[in-house]
C-alpha cells in the first residue's frame, strides 16, 4: 500500500492538499492503491474529503483508525435527537451563534452548537453544565452523527482530560492536560485501549502516531512488496518513519525550498520544516523534488545516498487538453490574476505595487486576488497590501477576494498571472494558470516558478524582488496583444510537460524502485508463549 501522510484537510487548503487530491487522481485513474493518511482529529474531515471526490475507502485518519469510525453511514442529529434525561425542556435558537439553550424551566441545561455552515443544523458539540451554571464538559460530534471526544474542564475553566470514544461510546483514547513547573497548561500522555482490550501509555503524541503507523505497516503487510510512506508533511513523520518496527519504504518529499533563503540553496540555514528529515536523509529510502532544479541543488549540497526523484506535484487532466483555447481577446483586458493565501511571504504587496507603477501607461489594468486572509505578524499582509493601494490611488483597480474554488474559471477570464514569492516548492496555481492559457511574470524565485514560466516563451522570469522590472514586463505585455496571444498559446503547449502521462511517468520510476527494495523482515516469537497454562 502507498501512503500519503498528511495533518488534515479543510474547507479552505494550501497548494499541500491541493497536490495531495491531484495525486490522488492520478493514482486513481492508473488503478494503483492510495490511502491519504491524517493524524489530526478534525470531525468534518471526511465531509470536506467527499466534497472534492475522495472516498472514505480511501482515506485513513488516526483517531478514527482507533475509534474503528473508518466508514460509517452519516445520520442527521439535531437538538431535540438528544437526551438529557428531562422532559418538557424549551430550545432557544441563537442563529447568530449557530446554537440553541436548552433550559428546564428556569434551570440552564445546556448550549447545543450546530454546524454553521450546514443548513440541516447537525449537532457540533453539546455544552453539558452543572447546577451553578459551571461548564463541566464538552461533548463534539462528527459530521456524520454520532459522539467523537468529549473534554472534560477543570473548576478553572480549563480543558484536563480529552475522551476520544468508539461508536459503542467505549473510551478508546485519552490525553490529560496538566499544569507543569511553569505554571503552563501541557498534556502529561496519552492512554490508547486497543479493541482487544490492551492498554498503552504514551508519553507525548508523537509516540501515539508512531505505534499508528505501525498498526499500518502490519495492517498492510506484504512479504514480497513493502508498504510506502510518502511524508507530505514531515513533521508528522520525519522521525517516525525511521523507527517502524517494520521495514518500509519510506519517502521525504520536499513541497518547498529545502533552504531557509531558496535564493542560496547551497549555503544558507536549512529551512526548518525539513531541517530534520535533511539531516537524517540517508535514513530513506527516497527524496521527492518538484523541480529539476531543486533536484539538483539537493544533490550537490548533501549528498544524499537516498534516491533522488523529480516529480511534479501538479498534474494537468488529459480531458483538459481537449478543450477550446481561450483566446486573450476573450479575457477581460488588462487583468492580472493571483490565486493565494494572502500571506507575507506571498508579497503581493509587489504584485500590486507592479500594477501601480504600470496603471500610469496602462490604464485598464486591474488585479483580482482570491485566497484567505492570513492574519500572522499583525496582519502584515494585509496591511503592506492596503499601503501600496493608498500609495497608488488602487482603490478601484484592486478586488481582493475570498477563497475560490472555481480558479479555472477565474483564470480563463484574465490575462497574466503575477508571481513575487520569497520562496516556493512547485507552485499549483502557477501551473493551473499557463494550462489555462494565461501568460506569467514572476520572480525569478526557487523553487517551481522559474521553471514553469520559460522566460520569453510563456512568460517572463524577472529578477528577483525587482518590481519595476515586473511593471515593465506588465506595460508591455499589455501594450502588445500580438504578443500576448503568442505567449498564452506556447501556455497552453508547455502545459502538456504536467500532463497525466509524463507526471504518472516520474511516479512509476519511483514506484518500479521501491518494488525493487528486498523486504528483510524477521518477526518476534509468537507462537508457543500465549497460554501457559497446564492442559
Amino acid at each position: 500500500m502507498i501512503f500519503f501522510i498528511n495533518s488534515s484537510f479543510n474547507k479552505q487548503n494550501s497548494g499541500i492538499e491541493h497536490a495531495q487530491l491531484k495525486r490522488a487522481g492520478l493514482f486513481r485513474d492508473h488503478e494503483e492503491p492510495f490511502k491519504l493518511v491524517f493524524r489530526d482529529w478534525n470531525p468534518r474531515l471526511h465531509n470536506f474529503l467527499e466534497d472534492v471526490g475522495v472516498s472514505s475507502s480511501e482515506v485513513i485518519n488516526m483517531f478514527d483508525y482507533f475509534q474503528q469510525t473508518e466508514d460509517v453511514k452519516t445520520k442527521i442529529l439535531h437538538v431535540e435527537n438528544l437526551d438529557f434525561g428531562l422532559e418538557d425542556l424549551n430550545y432557544l435558537k441563537e442563529s447568530q451563534n449557530h446554537r440553541y439553550i436548552v433550559t428546564h424551566g428556569k434551570q440552564f441545561i445546556s448550549r447545543v452548537n450546530y454546524f454553521g455552515d450546514d443548513d440541516a443544523e447537525r449537532i457540533s458539540s453539546v455544552e453539558q453544565f452543572d447546577a451553578f451554571g459551571n461548564l463541566y464538559r464538552v461533548d463534539n460530534y462528527d459530521f456524520r452523527g454520532f459522539k467523537t471526544l468529549s473534554q472534560w474542564y477543570t473548576p478553572d475553566n480549563k480543558i484536563g482530560t480529552e475522551v476520544w470514544y468508539d461508536l459503542d461510546g467505549r473510551p478508546v483514547v485519552e490525553t490529560f492536560n496538566r499544569v507543569d513547573g511553569t505554571g503552563k497548561l501541557v498534556k502529561s500522555g496519552w492512554r490508547l485501549t486497543e479493541k482487544d482490550g490492551a492498554v498503552y501509555e504514551f508519553s507525548n503524541i508523537e509516540e501515539l502516531t508512531l505505534h499508528f503507523y505501525n498498526c499500518l505497516n502490519a495492517d498492510y503487510w506484504n512479504d514480497d512488496t513493502l508498504n510506502v510512506f510518502i511524508m507530505d508533511r514531515t513533521h508528522l513523520a520525519d522521525w517516525h518513519l525511521q523507527n517502524l518496527d517494520r521495514p518500509a519504504y519510506t519517502v521525504l518529499h520536499l513541497h518547498n525550498s529545502h533552504a531557509g533563503d531558496a535564493q542560496n540553496p547551497m549555503h544558507s540555514v536549512m529551512n526548518n520544516f525539513y531541517e530534520y528529515g535533511l539531516t537524517n536523509a540517508n535514513k530513506y529510502d527516497a527524496i521527492i523534488s518538484a523541480t529539476k532544479k531543486q533536484t539538483s541543488d539537493v544533490r550537490r549540497r548533501f549528498k544524499p545516498k537516498a534516491r533522488l526523484f523529480t516529480i511534479p506535484v501538479g498534474v494537468v487532466p488529459d480531458e483538459h487538453f481537449k478543450q477550446p483555447q481561450v483566446p486573450m481577446s476573450e479575457r477581460v483586458a488588462g487583468k492580472v490574476l493571483v490565486t493565494a493565501r494572502v500571506a507575507p511571504e506571498k508579497r503581493i504587496d509587489h504584485i500590486i505595487e507592479a500594477v501601480g507603477i504600470a496603471k500610469a501607461q496602462i490604464p485598464n489594468i486591474s488585479i483580482d486576488i482570491y485566497g484567505y486572509v492570513d492574519h500572522r505578524d499583525n496582519d502584515k499582509a494585509m496591511t503592506d497590501i492596503n499601503r501600496v493601494i493608498k500609495k497608488y490611488h488602487l482603490e478601484d483597480s484592486v478586488s481582493i477576494k475570498d477563497y475560490a474554488n472555481n480558479v479555472a474559471e477565474l483564470q480563463q477570464q484574465a490575462q497574466v498571472y503575477g508571481l513575487a514569492s520569497v520562496m516556493e516548492g512547485f507552485n499549483l496555481s502557477l501551473m493551473e494558470a499557463i494550462s489555462n492559457g494565461m501568460v506569467g511574470v514572476t520572480y525569478d524565485v526557487n523553487y517551481g516558478p522559474n521553471e514553469i514560466i520559460v522566460d520569453g516563451e510563456n512568460g517572463y522570469v524577472v529578477p528577483y524582488e525587482d518590481i519595476q522590472a515586473m511593471a515593465d514586463k506588465f506595460i508591455f505585455l499589455f501594450s502588445h496583444p500580438d504578443k500576448l496571444q503568442e505567449m498564452s498559446t506556447r501556455s497552453y503547449e508547455l502545459a502538456e510537460r504536467y500532463s497525466e502521462k509524463n507526471v504518472w511517468r516520474a511516479w512509476q520510476r519511483l514506484l518500479s524502485d521501491a518494488r525493487k527494495k528486498a523486504v528483510e523482515y524477521v518477526p518476534d516469537i509468537s507462537h508457543g508463549i500465549g497460554d501457559q497454562r497446564k492442559k
